[in-house]
């Protein structure tokens, strides 16, 4: 074959759209011989590389996603992975002798790895229209938080929205879309007169520099972002200001612009309450019109504001939590009420929140017997009755278990393919202690979703406590460096992750740096790696906070911990390191 090299007047490479045309072109080409599992495997790992994701391109997750492989996918005992990389080797190497001799854009998966490599044709020359002298390295960065970082683009987005995709990836868009589209799961009969669900007016976006550059991009952006907001359920967008005084009644708007300097571009954007006009959300997205498509940017940027302010943990629900109101009065409250009542309750975590959020679902599942998000809510409030015992100071017992399992499961029967719903699965089965049926719901919910940082953080726990230590920690690392969701709540994730591994610095480090100080179980983590690392006095001052604050904990470490480390190897470890600390595991059992 032709063999591809880095152009003389630099280290170019092709651009998104032109690995985009190139990977349509080759799928569609007779003469690229590769079955459709072939197929949805090459597009899968130019995917996620576009995306910025190619550190996290393993066998594992090739195997989960693409071949839709169990849980207990062992890469070193199945090659299936590496065979597959072989065939498609050949297949572009066959490809690029017959059909693909011409083209300017070559694809190869290099030996050793499954992260596609790109490169222009020895005989083409680079786009005229890229300046060597400006950067070469795709930049999309946001700059508001060092823990913050502007996803890459996606393959899916790079071909403007128009390009059809594999089978099984326009397979996977339909399940989604239909999962989005129940996840309210209310028949019409049964609405409520007046929703709480919060309005949010999209303003159009202003535009600066050159007259008229920008405008396309500041009208295109307005309307991915309507796009992205128009698909959560929780919200309602609102998308004419103009049309019978909807700004005035809106509870938010979305203020954007857009900056232009020659081939750089800046986007901000800023969420007003419009009660008291307070910003309580603001960012600034950089990015370059030479290294990349300007709906690639588009489709990035709009992800990325609708994740920030509408995601579970975003601004909008944060902001919503001083409306907190108690059990319905005369049966007049609406489900989202008792939405908000939930995600207060998991910022405070305290009885009372708890017991608030636990009495609302009951009677939102009772008025609306149909709302998937009612029963799977219910379900995770039963289920921290053990998850979270000893921070609630709920009593021992079996019955919140078996409630949840009832709730999660009248959810999965309404809604089966709900990546909520199946994460909801996953953790209740884990801790009723069928590991196995808990990660197949948890690989259908990732798969089903994998850019849900909740399902893939809280998936990737699971698996790491399950003994699946590196697929798992790659997992909550991607969840912790989306910088969305509890962050606190992965950082105790990967302290674990570091203690299983021997590192403990890196586990102090990172138990430290959680905001879970007042979990007791995190803070037995705490004291099981300070006293494995030898450090006695701190040992003693965690010893001295657990048996002050969580006194029934420390005569049940045991069970806490086979609850949930499933593996005797690693319990042993976190007991080793109890027993270095200075506790006496087995008379504390006995007491």
């Amino acid at each position: 074959m032709r063999y591809a090299k880095v152009n003389v007047l630099g280290s170019l490479e092709p651009t998104v759209d032109e690995i985009c045309r190139q990977v349509e072109r080759i799928l569609a080409s007779e003469e690229f011989h590769a079955p459709k599992r072939g197929r949805d495997f090459l597009e899968f790992v130019v995917n996620e590389t576009l995306a910025g994701r190619s550190g996290f391109l393993k066998a594992f997750t090739i195997a989960n996603v693409v071949f839709g492989r169990e849980a207990s996918f062992d890469p070193q005992n199945d090659p299936v992975v590496r065979i597959e990389a072989g065939r498609i080797r050949k297949a572009l190497e066959r490809y690029y002798l017959v059909a693909g001799r011409t083209d300017e854009v070559v694809i190869t998966v290099p030996k050793g790895g499954y992260v596609p490599h790109f490169e222009y044709a020895q005989e083409v020359p680079p786009p005229s229209s890229i300046n060597p002298e400006e950067p070469q390295a795709a930049e999309l960065n946001v700059q508001d938080s060092p823990r913050s970082t502007m996803r890459a683009p996606t393959l899916s987005a790079a071909r403007g929205f128009g390009i059809v995709i594999s089978v099984g990836f326009g397979v996977f868009a339909l399940a989604l879309a239909i999962a989005l589209s129940v996840w309210n799961g209310r028949p019409t009969a049964t609405l409520p007169l007046a929703s709480a669900h919060p309005k949010v007016l999209v303003e159009f976006f202003s535009e600066s520099g050159s007259a008229g550059a920008g405008s396309d991009i500041a009208r295109g952006l307005r309307d991915d972002v309507i796009g992205q907001l128009a698909r959560i359920d929780d919200i309602i967008v609102v998308a004419d200001p103009l049309r019978g005084g909807q700004a005035a009644v809106a509870d938010y708007s979305l203020h954007g612009n857009v900056q232009l300097d020659k081939s750089r571009l800046r986007a901000s954007a800023r969420l007003v309450r419009q009660s008291d006009g307070a910003v309580i959300w603001a960012r600034n997205f950089d990015a370059d019109l030479q290294v990349e498509n300007k709906l690639v940017i588009q489709a990035n940027i709009s992800r990325q504001i609708s994740t920030a302010i509408a995601h579970p943990n975003g601004a909008i629900l944060q902001t919503e939590t001083d409306k907190i109101v108690g059990p319905a009065q005369n049966g007049d409250q609406d489900d989202y009420a008792c939405t908000r009542a939930y995600y207060s309750y998991r910022q405070a975590m305290t009885a009372q929140s708890h017991a608030a959020a636990l009495e609302c679902l009951r009677q939102a599942t009772q008025r609306f017997p149909d709302n998937v998000a009612s029963w799977t809510l219910l379900s995770m409030v039963y289920l921290d009755e053990v998850r979270f015992r000893y921070k609630l100071s709920t009593p021992s017992s079996v019955r919140p278990l078996e409630m949840a399992n009832a709730a999660v499961e009248r959810a999965a029967s309404l809604a089966p393919s709900d990546p909520r719903v199946l994460q909801a699965l996953m953790l209740v089965g884990f801790f009723q202690g069928d590991v196995d049926k808990a990660l197949k719901a948890g690989t259908a919910a990732y798969a089903a979703n994998p850019s849900d940082v909740e399902v893939a953080g809280e998936y990737g726990y699971r698996l790491a406590l399950s003994g699946k230590w590196q697929s798992g920690c790659e997992l909550l690392s991607i969840a912790l460096n989306r910088g969305v969701g509890p962050s606190g709540y992965y950082e105790a994730g990967m302290a674990l992750c570091a203690f299983i591994k021997g590192d403990l610095e890196q586990a102090e480090r990172w138990s430290r740096k959680s905001d879970l100080g007042s979990n007791p179980v995190h803070r037995l983590v705490l004291l099981s790696i300070l006293g494995a690392a030898g450090k006695t006095e701190e040992a003693e001052a965690e010893k001295r906070w657990l048996y002050t604050h969580s006194p029934a904990l420390m005569v049940n470490i045991r069970e806490e911990v086979s609850l949930r480390l499933q593996r005797p190897e690693d319990q042993e470890r976190l007991l080793n390191g109890l027993r270095a600390s200075g506790l006496d595991i087995d008379a504390t059992a006995a007491r």
